[in-house]
């Protein structure tokens, strides 16, 4: 039952245990804070002013039903009461705008491996129709299936979003005619990470620095980061932020030529993009850049490059086949690229195997580049850019989800914006061959494609990479194509900047020191006030 989480879910079997993780897990939890909270009191009405649960996505939300299960069927509580009392737990924190990835489960599995629950969905579902007069297609059952991210709406008390973007995409897209129904239900909570792991504990150089620059402290107090930039005209502090980072450069590359084999120059800038492998987060754009970038050095390798050292991280989910694709392309371009004598140490590509939390606090701190490159409008927040940004890295990105409140609070000029933003990303939809036509408009992108299809970087099986040029070509769904040239342009501005070391480290002290609203701190009052209606103990 819990030996792998997240199973395969492409076959009948894997959709089955998945759908028992989900109910195992979330039934677990529930029954152990009843079972707590009996433990100190004897009357369930108490129990929203003594808990407060947040689903956390789709994947928990089972909550709702399930604890109307163990109230009336447990405890002896009727209907009314029971959801009355549930929805006063509950909360759903949205972690996604794309459609397909708000779960469902077809009527007749869910009724099969959890019938009570089914009945219980039900009539839900019929009161929620009754109370909003909803048509058929806002309903929870409905085409068959039971649409899991309505489920945990009809029965949140609040449901929030996890950027100031993303909140005000989901009362618009995902979640409009819910929210026309179920009016000021949402609202956002800013994503944020806690310093104590992401800065202090996984960057002791760079906390040195900060510590002996704004003193003791700032790690339970973030927003002290801004005292940063009273520090910015002092050489000394900037030439500390600089060598903060490349003690972590070469502690990494170290390692890197221990566990890789590969050799990495810590002078060279360490472009990092680490993140969950998916299509909309735009892998496939920085191999694209990657790609171009090597011929461009194979044909004048006397020209100033700057040095790069590209580094990929990451998971596909099982069946994710084009994902892995991405992966296997990746791997097949770090190999022709690193074997190449021409480009020596001018460029570089590592992808280390099993990326996981360790490895990416050994990561954050040498980055001196944050790819942060989605589609605009198809993140919901992410994270990994708010580590990046307070340890010093500068970010290349789209304005998607909290990159766009990272740029107001680093300011404009301290972030490499490219590509479109959310509605001319809507536009775009609407014309009928927009992957052909940025295509056509970009020679450089041309011989990309060309390079991938004849097999440059796979002789074994030239044949390997079709279907990927192929989408790339016809369908195109994550605008890489519309995006290609705008990145291309930004990342030639990277170049320029890096160049000049004191200058960058001036724009590394600005991103440090507008991190301060990044963190979890700040998130979790948020919480605490609009959502728990709790305060601190301390």
């Amino acid at each position: 039952m819990s030996r792998v989480l997240h199973p395969e879910d492409t076959t009948d079997n894997g959709k089955e245990l998945r759908l028992k993780q989900e109910y195992f897990l979330t039934s677990a939890a529930l029954q152990d804070i009843l079972r707590r909270f009996l433990s100190k009191y004897d009357d369930l009405s108490m129990l929203p002013s003594k808990v407060a649960i947040q689903m956390n996505d789709t994947h928990p939300a089972l909550a709702g039903p399930e604890l109307m299960r163990l109230l009336i069927d447990e405890h002896g509580l009727t209907w009314d009461t029971a959801k009355d009392i549930a929805r006063g737990c509950l909360n759903y924190t949205n972690h996604t705008l794309l459609p397909e990835a708000l779960e469902t489960w077809s009527t007749w599995l869910m009724g099969r491996v959890l019938p009570r629950h089914m009945q219980i969905i039900e009539g839900i579902d019929k009161e929620h129709r009754a109370a909003t007069k909803c048509p058929d297609d806002l309903g929870i059952v409905k085409h068959d299936q039971v649409h899991m991210g309505t489920l945990a709406f009809v029965m949140a008390s609040h449901v929030n979003g996890v950027s100031a973007l993303h909140t005000e995409l989901m009362k618009e897209t995902v979640f409009s005619e819910l929210n026309d129904a179920y009016p000021k239900l949402i609202l956002n909570q800013t994503n944020g990470v806690t310093p104590r792991r992401w800065l202090r504990l996984s960057n002791p150089a760079s906390s040195k620095v900060l510590s002996e620059t704004i003193g003791a402290g700032w790690e339970s107090d973030l927003g002290r980061l801004a005292e940063l930039g009273a520090h910015e005209a002092d050489t000394g502090v900037r030439d500390a932020i600089g060598a903060a980072k490349r003690e972590n450069k070469v502690a990494l590359s170290n390692w890197a030529s221990d566990q890789l084999g590969i050799r990495l120059n810590p002078d060279a800038m360490f472009d990092v993009q680490i993140k969950r492998m998916h299509e909309y987060k735009r892998q496939l754009l920085n191999v694209f850049e990657t790609i171009a970038r090597w011929p461009a050095i194979r044909d004048n390798p006397q020209a100033d490059w700057t040095p790069r050292v590209k580094i990929f991280g990451g998971k596909a989910a099982p069946g994710y086949f084009a994902a892995k694709e991405i992966i296997h392309l990746i791997n097949d371009v770090a190999n022709t690229i690193n074997t190449d004598p021409v480009v020596g140490d001018r460029l570089k590509v590592i992808y280390p195997a099993n990326y996981n939390v360790s490895m990416a606090e050994r990561l954050i701190p040498a980055t001196d580049l944050s790819e942060q490159i989605s589609t605009a409008g198809k993140e919901a927040s992410g994270t990994g850019n708010m580590k990046f940004t307070m340890n010093g890295a500068l970010t290349i990105g789209t304005l998607d989800v909290a990159n766009v409140e990272i740029r107001e609070h680093v300011g404009a000029e301290n972030f490499f914006l490219f590509g479109m933003t959310a509605a001319q990303v809507q536009q775009r939809y609407q014309v009928m061959d927009h992957a052909r036509d940025a295509i056509q408009a970009s020679q450089t992108l041309r011989n990309v494609l060309q390079m991938i299809v004849e097999g440059r970087f796979n002789p074994d099986d030239p044949q390997r990479y079709n279907g990927l040029v192929d989408a790339t070509w016809n369908h195109d769904p994550f605008l890489v194509a519309s995006d290609f040239e705008s990145y291309l342009s930004s990342q030639a501005k990277v170049d320029t900047a890096y160049a000049d070391p004191d200058h960058w480290n001036t724009l590394a002290l600005r991103n440090i020191a507008g991190a301060g609203f990044f963190s979890s701190d700040r998130t979790i009052k948020g919480y605490m006030k609009d959502i728990w209606d709790t305060k601190s103990l301390a």
